[in-house]
């Protein structure tokens, strides 16, 4: 079927506040998921595959920093998913940046890791070149990489199948670099052992973000059912709370 993006933000925003996501996390994540999207990045199938356990998130811990000096963090999110927290490790990452010249966070136990695009490009436009890395599998390891330079609109985005070996202790890690004196853009399109290859050039994701602009989004019906179901419970919050609000005037 298909839904504006103005129609699919608004359910998003529901069924994030719904799942008990704070104010202003759940316009993260409505924004992260439409970001991806409307680039071309398949932002509905990342949350098809999370959607099932997003509600999850409000009772895990909240994310905690187990390191941090000048330049450098590390953080335990404690299975969250990158919806409810990535924003914030981004935020952290920049703001180093700004006061080093160049700081890495480190982020453990995050899932949906490919929403830190948006955070990432909203870096660079701030004016800090910025990158993101993050390996997935456990049998067969795929490596991804996002990068932005100072000043651009749009970041590039590359996968690749590797030989590499799962290691335990970086399940579910994901590292953010930001720097306001070095430009970060990388891709592993050249990276030793690396086949099956994907390059997103910063020029293919503004290309369809033109394409998404003029077309609108297509969304599987079931999955904008899931959506619309879970965000009926911040529609029936709200009724009751009106409800107590008129009885008590």
């Amino acid at each position: 079927m298909h839904v504006s993006m103005i129609e699919l933000k608004a359910a998003l925003r529901r069924c994030f506040e719904a799942s008990g996501y704070f104010v202003g996390n759940y316009e993260d994540a409505a924004n992260m998921i439409l970001w991806l999207e409307k680039h071309g990045l398949n932002g509905l199938g990342e949350l098809e595959r999370a959607i099932s356990f997003i509600q999850q998130d409000a009772d895990k811990s909240l994310s905690t920093v187990i390191y941090e000096d000048n330049t450098s963090a590390i953080i335990d999110s404690h299975g969250r998913s990158a919806l409810n927290c990535i924003a914030a490790s981004v935020d952290l990452a920049h703001a180093k940046a700004l006061e080093c010249g160049i700081a890495t966070v480190t982020v453990h136990n995050c899932h949906n890791r490919m929403f830190v695009l948006k955070a990432l490009t909203d870096c660079g436009r701030r004016g800090i070149s910025a990158a993101a890395y993050w390996q997935n599998g456990s049998k067969v390891v795929s490596e991804h990489t996002v990068a932005i330079k100072a000043g651009d609109r749009y970041p590039s985005y590359s996968e690749a199948i590797t030989n590499l070996a799962a290691t335990a202790g970086e399940k579910q890690a994901l590292t953010i670099i930001c720097s306001s004196r070095v430009d970060l853009t990388t891709s592993l399109q050249q990276s030793k052992g690396n086949f099956n290859s994907r390059y997103i050039s910063a020029l293919q994701v503004a290309i369809n973000k033109e394409y998404s602009v003029d077309h609108g989004i297509d969304i599987d019906e079931t999955l904008w059912a899931q959506i619309n179901k879970i965000g009926e419970g911040i529609l029936v919050e709200n009724t009751e709370r009106s409800r107590m609000g008129a009885g008590g005037s």
